[in-house]
């Protein structure tokens, strides 16, 4: 095989296979999140798989042309029909997301590592003219270029330019080439090729109807609430981020709701500025005119798909496309009050923003006795380790919350945790029968 043709094949191998795991982990933000404890074991698995094909490749003794032009076909069909968002969301209907995560690793992103990783060393052996340190040099450095451009240009242009979706089909078509290029198929392998291809077109142009970007995936759906008229829901990564009906004035979701309340009411806030962080559907301030806000989002489209699909008008306040805790590192200003929403799937907050560093950030930048509201999903008694432990870190910070479970009986409720940036000069202590100064505290008390 020329060298120039092995290598691109070489080059198209790497570029699809870590594709592949990009997308992969694309796909599973809005089912399980994108916690450490999904992303690490996600290229766990994928380099184990890898790493076997690497040795089922070096123990192919013929036919290396016709093996590799084979692998190529399945993992285009594995890509093509594996990793479209209708095939992710089937696999995990109804079923319990680590089941439904090990069918998703097990069944199409690990068969599809193991055949491209037979790759390299099936097609260093049509080198034998050269030194085999040289050949497997040559071919790895173009098989680890291509993985560094597939890892780049798909996330940073095409999945921000024109969807997951586009990604998808990029990478089949990059492996339909590359099987074409390895052999000449027969009338046999080319009705197959043309099958595959048509079938990938089919299913990722269908995805085109969904509104997806590198981030998250959006979708503007109709539902059913007592009370409301024509009620609507911002669904980002199959969670109800907001709701909006066409009452005079609308009415939105309950939480959200709440939360203006406090603000509005409670503390009958005007004229001040209010900081976001996780933009929602920019419901927070819909048809809010008495206080400035502002929103921060990792994800630069949201406002307009928010504005365009489901407020159907500008969404008020200034909007900054950066993650949240680099904003408040960043940040100078400082706020009257703060709303954290930051949740990237139905019920996990990325980890970095859960954490005692990133709750001090919060309220440096707010004022002195500011407030800071978050929204928590949790489960309705507050008895789950994951529960006690996020209140006692933000607690550890701001010192004593109001905490308020919006739907106690839930096995998974709304909670709204209110803390106001005070300093605290003392320590708290028990109070204790020997030891009582429970009315001299209260005497002391505002």
């Amino acid at each position: 095989m020329p060298a120039r043709l092995l290598f691109t094949i070489v080059f198209i191998e790497g570029y699809c296979s870590l594709g592949a795991e990009i997308i992969a982990l694309r796909r599973l933000i809005p089912h399980v999140g994108s916690s450490i404890v999904i992303t690490a074991p996600t290229i766990g698995f994928f380099l184990l798989a890898l790493a076997l094909g690497y040795h089922s490749g070096s123990r192919v003794a013929t036919d290396f042309r016709t093996v590799v032009a084979r692998n190529f076909l399945i993992s285009a069909a594995l890509m093509g029909g594996g990793l479209t968002a209708s095939t992710v969301n089937a696999i995990f209907a109804g079923t319990q997301p680590a089941f439904a995560y090990l069918v998703f690793i097990g069944g199409i992103l690990c068969p599809l590592a193991w055949l491209l990783g037979q790759t390299v060393p099936i097609l260093t052996n049509l080198m034998l003219a050269q030194r085999s340190g040289e050949a497997a040099g040559r071919a790895l450095y173009w098989s680890t270029l291509g993985s560094f451009l597939g890892s780049v240009t798909l996330s940073l242009i095409v999945m921000q330019w024109l969807g997951v979706w586009a990604a998808v089909l990029l990478g089949t078509l990059m492996l339909i080439a590359g099987a074409v290029l390895t052999q000449r198929p027969s009338p046999s392998k080319g009705l197959m090729l043309t099958i595959v291809v048509i079938l990938a077109a089919g299913l990722n142009l269908r995805d085109r109807s969904r509104i997806d970007t590198a981030y998250a995936d959006y979708e503007v759906q109709p539902v059913l609430r007592d009370g409301m008229i024509d009620p609507r829901a911002f669904v980002v990564n199959n969670q109800n981020a907001s709701l909006i009906d066409s009452s005079q004035p609308p009415q939105y979701a309950r939480y959200v709701q709440h939360i203006r309340r406090i603000l509005l009411d409670d503390l009958a806030l005007a004229d001040h500025d209010i900081l976001v962080l996780g933009a929602g559907g920019f419901s927070i301030s819909h048809r809010e005119p008495l206080n400035r806000y502002t929103f921060v989002d990792v994800d630069p489209a949201i406002r307009g798909i928010a504005e365009r699909e489901f407020l159907r008008e500008s969404a008020a306040g200034e909007f900054v496309a950066t993650d949240a805790r680099r904003f408040v590192i960043d940040s100078t200003r400082k706020f009257d009050a703060m709303v954290v929403d930051v949740y990237s799937s139905r019920t996990s907050i990325p980890g970095h923003l859960v954490t005692r560093e990133f709750w001090t950030d919060t309220r440096r930048v707010l004022k002195p006795g500011g407030i800071m509201l978050t929204n928590l999903i949790l489960d309705g008694q507050l008895a789950s380790p994951y529960a006690r432990n996020l209140l006692a870190s933000i607690e550890s910070v701001y010192g004593r919350c109001a905490v308020e479970v919006l739907y106690k009986s839930a096995p998974r409720s709304n909670v709204i945790v209110s803390c106001f940036a005070n300093d605290i000069m003392e320590q708290t202590r028990i109070y204790a029968d020997e030891r009582n100064r429970a009315d001299i505290d209260s005497a002391r008390s505002p």
